[in-house]
């Protein structure tokens, strides 16, 4: 057990081996609260994931390129809290890394994966919603379920050769004790990887949402002028979707700025301090947070979802497609 003894004395994470890590004390209270914390917070991430793959797969009328996106995002998001929230969870709590050194190789290729996944996810629904909005006309031939599928195959395929790179390139800090799932990047790939990985997508998103923004107050601008002419024009209804992809898209921008800046900033200056911080530690989590978040603001704020998750949690899913 992790928790603390009554002795106060050292522990091991391996009492057998001289290299070996030592391991964290907690009390019993702390040990219990964190593992039903991290516990509640991987279900929640997993249901809620699950809920958009489920209504986007089995309802016919959802398969469309936005949604196709949806899906891949909530399957990366999925995967986080099934997988890498579980591990670094233990990791955290029992203040011991058990699983060995392959695995932990293996763990870190799976968590910047699922990242990456995650950040193309959202550059492709930029791209996507862009289009949607300032080329309205073009869209139904630019964007199709078949270009859709392959370029989300391909951000899948690219992140996983990307990160199967670093991960064959970096080497386990020397000084690292036994017990200890330390990665130490070199300083080439943590400037690439700022880059590719949070720089350049960043800049991507932000600049196609400030143009959809752009365009959504001209044609509101737009609408306004008509209305005041005299014209008769449907204006309700435009200004009401136009305040809510406002919102939407203000919170989507938020939210990903707010999980992914601080967490880079320090990967500039974590060369010699590694990952072992508390600091370093609570940007991560906010990371996994931000998997559990997605699904709120890309299917919550549609109609469609509350409307397909009525089905499936009253089971009306198994009576009609």
């Amino acid at each position: 057990m992790a928790y603390e003894t009554e002795d106060h004395e050292t522990q091991y994470c391996f009492p057998a081996i001289n290299s070996s890590c030592i391991k964290g004390k907690r009390s019993r209270h702390e040990y219990n609260i964190m593992y039903v914390f991290f516990s509640l917070l991987s279900a929640w991430t997993v249901f809620l994931n699950l809920l958009v793959i489920i209504s986007i797969s089995h309802f016919k009328k959802l398969h469309t390129p936005t949604n196709l996106i949806i899906l891949s995002l909530a399957v990366a998001d999925m995967l986080v809290g099934l997988i890498v929230m579980p591990t670094e969870a233990t990791k955290l709590i029992e203040t011991c890394w058990y699983f060995g050194d392959t695995f932990c190789r293996l763990f870190i290729t799976i968590m910047v994966l699922l990242f990456s996944a995650s950040l193309s996810n959202l550059v492709l629904i930029a791209v996507d919603r862009f289009v949607a909005v300032c080329h309205p006309l073009l869209y139904p031939q630019k964007i199709t379920m078949t270009k859709t599928l392959i370029i989300v195959s391909l951000c899948w395929f690219c992140s996983l050769a990307y990160n199967t790179a670093i991960a064959v390139s970096v080497s386990h800090m020397k000084y690292a004790c036994y017990g200890e799932c330390t990665i130490l990047i070199t300083f080439d790939w943590t400037i690439t990887d700022l880059f590719l990985s949070f720089l350049i997508p960043c800049t991507i998103i932000i600049t196609l949402y400030l143009r959809i923004f752009y365009v959504a107050h001209h044609q509101v601008k737009v609408i306004n002028s008509l209305i005041k002419g005299g014209k008769h024009v449907n204006e309700g209804s435009k200004r009401k979707s136009e305040r809510k992809a406002a919102l939407t898209l203000g919170i989507i921008v938020i939210v990903y700025l707010f999980c992914w800046i601080p967490f880079f900033i320090l990967s500039l200056t974590r060369q010699n301090t590694g990952m072992a911080s508390t600091t370093a530690y609570i940007l991560l989590w906010i990371l996994y947070i931000n998997s559990g978040l997605n699904p709120l603001i890309y299917a919550f704020f549609y109609p469609w979802f509350k409307m397909s998750v009525k089905h499936i949690l009253t089971f009306k899913i198994f009576h009609q497609a």
